[in-house]
């Protein structure tokens, strides 16, 4: 057989590969996440089993079995561990690695340069495994927001009715749906083998990264060395939260029109380029070898970024 009739076959394996990753990735995800719960809020389980089940999703989320960081690189191990996937350090780490041979091998094959198949390669490892768990991790969080004051008042409502503070935790991991159930039901576990409360509340702000979190572990901090009513607290704090919240929304809604502004002309430019070499390829072929065209156009690009940061800065508001 020639060389060339396997290029096809190799790039259909490549593709294959690649896609098959992404699905299994995405669809592991979604059915650990909702064995989570179910795992952890089952009380008909031995001691020991539970710990296994809690040191075995630990590991499914990036950490040792202690509740430590199993990757070196702590701002990737927080990347992954923030944005809930639930395929463990060498899921991701296999997944990088095969984005990367696989977009390599197809570069390759269709442009035969090794330096740009390189790049290629390493973008498609790197780069979009990057940006794949930030996109989750951020609406995740944005996610876990949204719940967060409901799920202090169930956990405001276990405490009033006499529940010890972890029944009260595992009743919010019981009733409550993804991201904040999952979490909140490890908490609950973690306090259940051995852990304090305000550890406990640390490692849930550790593994989600939201900010509102960190109010929660100051006034578990506060209460548990000058005493008082917990409950209380908490829900003074549910009310603080619901108010940031509305107060977040407020400012988005008014920040909207300059950022979709920013958006469409930052686009608009590229558009226009793109729209006019389409209909007149010749349109520009004209004047790019004249001395003068580069530079200016590289100019205009850099105006062009600078106004975007500049109107990015201008639009982003901090609650």
């Amino acid at each position: 057989m020639r060389v060339e009739a396997l290029i096809p076959i190799l790039v259909f394996i490549s593709v294959l590969l690649t896609v098959n990753v992404v699905y299994l990735f995405i669809t592991s995800q979604r059915s650990n996440r909702r064995q989570m719960s179910r795992r952890l809020s089952t009380t008909q389980v031995e001691d020991q089993g539970g710990r296994d089940s809690l040191m075995q999703i630990r590991r499914g989320r990036s950490l040792t079995a202690d509740g430590n960081y199993a990757l070196p690189f702590v701002s990737l191990n927080q990347l992954i561990l923030q944005s809930g996937v639930t395929v463990g350090v060498h899921g991701i780490l296999f997944t990088m690695a095969l984005l990367f041979v696989g977009g390599f091998i197809v570069s390759l094959l269709l442009q035969g340069n090794v330096m740009l198949s390189l790049a290629i390669g390493a973008f498609l490892g790197t780069g979009m495994p990057l940006f794949m768990l930030k996109t989750i991790r951020d609406k995740r969080r944005r996610r876990f927001e949204e719940q967060l004051p409901e799920g202090i008042d169930v956990l405001v409502r276990g405490l009033k009715a006499g529940h010890a503070i972890p029944a009260a935790i595992a009743s919010v991991g019981s009733q409550m749906p993804e991201p904040i159930g999952g979490e909140f039901s490890i908490t609950a576990s973690e306090l259940t083998y051995g852990l304090d409360f305000e550890t406990a509340m640390s490692n849930l702000r550790t593994r989600v990264g939201q900010a509102d979190l960190s109010l929660i572990v100051l006034a578990v901090s506060i209460q548990a060395r000058m005493g008082g009513n917990l409950a209380e607290i908490l829900a003074n704090l549910s009310k603080v939260l619901r108010e940031r919240f509305k107060l977040r929304r407020k400012a988005k809604a008014l920040s909207a029109e300059g950022r979709y502004s920013a958006v469409l002309l930052s686009i608009l430019p590229v558009a226009l380029f793109g729209i006019l070499w389409l209909i007149s390829p010749g349109y520009y072929g004209q004047v790019l070898e004249e001395p003068i065209v580069k530079p200016v156009l590289t100019g205009a690009v850099v105006w062009m970024l600078i106004g975007d940061f500049m109107m990015y800065r201008m639009v982003k508001l901090s609650v």
